[in-house]
């Protein structure tokens, strides 16, 4: 039986055979990802816009006839040949995409959904790909726990730099001192010295001590332990990070790290594998050696981000597993507005304020304006807004939620007409999260979404409130349903007193 070997030890074999050691080889950074090439669509549509007219080349009118005409006459389809397959799973209130395919597919054109056994990126069957030696390429998470551990031995060699700084210091301070301290004992007697010490005007009244000991003018610092952090440092080198791999993740909008020599050795790519002279065939044998690991992730999407995907964009088809038609769009609507709510709320008792319809007016709205909106659970807010994506820049806006009743209907009829009971929610909530954004450099949005009063129960036509029963029809128009529903955006900044004075 032949046994298979991952990577690692064929190029271990590899170089030991030439004699020359891969820790050693490897130095340089491995190439970055092309995320311009691989998230070259915002979403899972494809346009064809006309050609550019040149007004000073006559030819250039004739492409854009030409591309009318022919769009005209065969339009070509923008939407993907088989809708994408996702699952309504009611007891996690989300939708599981189980095809590989779909689930990249979603991620790379327009960041859709986090994987199911990750951080973001559904990424789990590479990790455990390159956990057993088959796979040399780097994940989010590894590129982030590198990025820390290197942030993290930093500060150690720097703290360490500090302190032999510190010792160095004290150390000539000490030699300086006993040196001129007996300098001057032997030049002339104790009382002479005290003369000089009066007049300097450093050391006065300090005649007896001198004659008694003259250990005053040694300082005998505390001991500091200048004990290495790092216990294992690379082999040649002292254990310093060179200056060069200091951190910079802002630089040119990127979300980027350079990593030391330490950090790089322990993870090559195949590119380097080449470069320091391992032959393509031990790569390509290792690879198509490589066992059949059963991805155990799916893709997960929220509420908001497949009722998006199924109405605003018409490229996803939901099933539920106890059935086997798809969910039309009505559907989808009555039975996430259920789910919104905890334990699931029976459809006659719903409400134009219910906690999806909220959350996915403003989630449409963000992503129309072109926005990549994803969850800001993280920094307690409901939604982050990025300019491209996430593996781009990080999010530069944090979106809260709110209902605004402002329509005559719910100031006649007051708090019964709302969804009951109302999330209180107080100025100390708003200064910490306030706060928070302000230390992780995002501006907080508030979006106030204009609750419109329940079906049937205005005029129409002066939208005066009618004292009929409350009647709505969760099975009515989406489009109709949500063309009532409006969005205020409110930017809030603290007010800090040594920046926003006068």
């Amino acid at each position: 039986m032949t046994s298979i070997s991952p990577l690692s030890e064929i190029a271990r074999v590899s170089k030991s055979n030439q004699g020359i050691s891969i820790k050693d080889s490897i130095v340089s950074r491995p190439p970055r990802q092309n995320f311009n090439r691989i998230h070259a669509l915002p979403i899972p549509l494809v346009t064809y816009p006309l050609p550019a007219f040149i007004p000073h080349n006559p030819l250039s009118i004739l492409r854009v006839v030409y591309a009318y005409v022919s769009q005209a006459v065969s339009p070509p389809s923008s939407h993907p040949p088989a809708p994408y397959r996702a699952y309504f799973s009611i007891e996690t209130r989300s939708l599981h995409i189980t095809d590989s395919s779909t689930a990249r597919a979603l991620w790379e054109k327009g960041f859709f959904g986090k994987g199911s056994l990750s951080r973001s990126e559904p990424s789990w069957l590479n990790r455990e790909k390159q956990r057993q030696g088959y796979s040399l390429v780097d994940t989010s998470e590894e590129v982030t726990r590198r990025r820390r551990d290197e942030r993290k031995r930093f500060k150690e060699e720097r703290a360490k730099k500090e302190r032999e700084a510190i010792e160095r210091k004290l150390e000539e301070e000490r030699s300086g001192a006993q040196s001129s301290a007996h300098l001057i004992l032997e030049e002339g007697s104790v009382s002479q010295l005290s003369e000089q010490i009066e007049e300097n005007g450093t050391l006065a009244n300090k005649k007896a001590d001198l004659e008694d000991d003259t250990r005053l003018f040694v300082f005998e610092p505390p001991s500091i332990q200048s004990t290495p952090l790092i216990s294992t440092p690379r082999a040649g080198t002292d254990g310093e990070i060179p200056s060069d791999s200091i951190l910079n993740d802002t630089e040119k909008g990127l979300k980027s790290g350079r990593f030391s020599p330490i950090v790089q050795e322990a993870s090559p790519a195949p590119q380097q594998l080449a470069d320091i002279g391992l032959e393509p065939k031990f790569i390509s044998q290792a690879v198509s050696n490589a066992p059949d690991i059963r991805n155990e992730e799916h893709l997960q999407l929220s509420l908001e981000e497949a009722f998006f995907l199924a109405y605003g964009l018409g490229v996803l088809e939901v099933y539920a597993y106890e059935k086997e038609a798809s969910l039309s769009t009505d559907e989808l609507l009555s039975i996430f507005r259920q789910h919104s709510h905890f334990p699931p709320t029976p459809s006659a008792r719903l409400q134009p304020d219910d906690p999806f319809v909220l959350s996915y007016v403003a989630y449409h709205h963000f992503r129309s304006l072109g926005w990549v909106v994803r969850s800001g659970v993280k920094f307690a807010v409901d939604y982050l807004l990025y300019n491209r994506g996430p593996v781009f820049s990080h999010a530069e806006f944090a979106v809260i939620v709110l209902p605004s009743y402002s329509h005559p209907y719910y100031s006649r009829f007051g708090e019964q007409s709302r969804q009951a009971p109302q999330k209180q929610r107080s100025w100390w909530w708003l200064h910490s999260v306030s706060r928070v954004q302000s230390q992780v450099r995002k501006t907080l949005v508030l979006a106030y979404v204009e609750v419109p009063p329940p079906e049937d129960m205005t005029d129409g036509e002066n939208g005066q409130p009618r004292d009929d029963k409350i009647q709505l029809s969760p099975q009515a128009s989406v489009e109709k349903f949500l063309r009532g529903y409006r969005v205020r955006e409110f930017i809030l900044k603290r007010w800090i007193p040594n920046r926003n004075r006068d």
